[in-house]
């Protein structure tokens, strides 16, 4: 401070002791009129050029060579080893944060500056980022995609030259430094519900601040490699699948279903998770295994829906990245109409439903669907060769039904009418497969020998 207000006097006593220059590039010091003779560094033979540049530093451009130089003779200076300390004695100290600049921790103040003069503003060796290339590397903006404030030069739309607080000279703490700029970013995350975890630590996870050969500066290919550097479980699971999801392969890939800085629903969903796939699941596909329904239409055409449904989770059945299983399923379900009964047949029925129903032959506890004590479910389905499949009988879907019984039974081609009538202690049908039955729980129906069976 007493340095500072040193200075404050000097140029407040100007007016009575002007500076002035000879034609010859002497300086005098004009005191009450009388021109006191000084010698200057500046002559004909001598330091032509300086103060002739735009920005000359304030010593230099009074001709006070001596407020930094140390003459011991005439002509003859003391080395300057200590340059920091220095410009010290006049500048404000600039080590006094966490972080300090490489240079100015060891006194180099001169390696960016120029001690006399310069084309640049502050007396810069070089302007905007040529400077900071100096000693960083320029293949850090090397690529097909530049941020912004490196692509005009501005390092210091991010980093402060000095010191700073924060890691890396930024100018604030992590992402709000990002959010000095991209402040509809900042809008869009407020009151979210679900942040991405790379994007609460720091937006650098998955953004190169300075450049690369990826959109939006992203440290890999964003619509999956990207992702797959952190969820390497998934990538595993999107590779090996033999029955993938056809909306990794649309332009969006994983951001066709995924927000990846905020969101309001679990997973970093765009959607509620049910409302996302019928977003796509709104028409009709031709699947690798044959056609993929009209979702949409299906569950607003059928008034009563499977459990997983009701609870709007799809990938309560479907592996929504990719599965081994016909139709993404979770786990193994036969998708043809006979199957021989094992429990392994039935796995994803088995996820949520007892797995002990058509074992045995008689029971009264394990299922409704009986005649009397007689489980009807191990006399269709409990068969070494042609066991009917849960998909004989059953939707599952949505139905007009109960209990998701079809209106029809898919059999090869056909779609035989299962005709099915609920009872308040049974029920009785007449599909295609066999004569009308019936069964009751409390009063065991007697049906007519079989006479016809596929």
């Amino acid at each position: 401070m007493e340095k500072k207000l040193l200075f404050l006097i000097v140029f407040a006593a100007l007016p009575f002791a002007l500076l002035a220059q000879s034609n010859d590039g002497r300086v005098f010091a004009q005191e009450n009129g009388a021109a006191k003779q000084k010698e200057s560094c500046i002559t004909e033979k001598c330091h032509t050029g300086m103060g002739k540049e735009k920005f000359v530093h304030g010593p230099v451009a009074v001709g006070e060579c001596t407020a930094c130089h140390r003459q011991i003779k005439k002509h003859k200076f003391e080395p300057i080893t200590d340059i920091g300390k220095l410009c010290d004695e006049c500048h404000e100290k600039l080590t006094t944060m966490k972080v300090v600049h490489a240079p100015v921790k060891a006194g180099k103040c001169s390696k960016c500056h120029d001690p006399h003069q310069s084309p640049y503003k502050f007396q810069l060796r070089a302007e905007g980022a040529f400077l900071c290339f100096n000693c960083h590397d320029k293949g850090m903006i090397g690529g097909k995609f530049v941020h912004g404030p490196v692509a005009v030069g501005s390092c210091s739309t991010c980093h402060t030259m000095h010191q700073s607080e924060f890691p890396k000279l930024l100018l604030a703490k992590g992402n709000e430094v990002c959010f000095n700029c991209h402040a509809d970013k900042a809008d869009a995350f407020k009151n979210k519900k679900f942040v991405h975890a790379p994007v609460q630590e720091s937006c650098v996870n998955c953004h190169s601040p300075h450049g690369g050969n990826f959109q939006y500066n992203f440290k890999a290919d964003g619509k999956r490699d990207l992702c797959f550097t952190c969820h390497s479980d998934k990538e595993k699971e999107v590779k090996e699948a033999t029955v993938p999801h056809k909306g990794l392969d649309t332009a969006k890939s994983c951001l066709a279903c995924h927000d990846p800085h905020v969101s309001n629903y679990v997973k970093q969903l765009t959607m509620q998770p049910a409302e996302l796939c019928m977003s796509c699941h709104d028409r009709e596909y031709n699947g690798q295994n044959g056609r993929v329904a009209n979702m949409k239409a299906m569950l607003a055409n059928n008034s009563i829906h499977h459990g997983p449904i009701k609870q709007n989770d799809c990938s309560g059945c479907h592996n929504t990245h990719g599965s081994n299983n016909y139709r993404m399923l979770r786990e193994f379900f036969p998708q043809l109409f006979y199957a021989g009964y094992s429990q392994d047949n039935y796995k994803l029925c088995f996820m949520c439903h007892e797995k002990s129903i058509a074992n045995d032959e008689r029971t009264t506890t394990l299922t409704a669907f009986r005649n009397g004590d007689q489980n009807l479910h191990f006399v269709h389905v409990n068969k070494m060769v042609k066991g009917r499949t849960c998909r004989a009988c059953h939707d599952a879907h949505a139905t007009n039904n109960p209990r998701h019984i079809r209106d029809a039974v898919p059999f090869a081609k056909w779609q035989l009418p299962v005709g099915f009538t609920k009872t308040e202690t049974g029920g009785k049908c007449l599909p295609g497969c066999h004569q009308l039955f019936g069964y009751d729980r409390a009063k065991p129906v007697v049906n007519k020998p079989l006479t016809t069976a596929r």
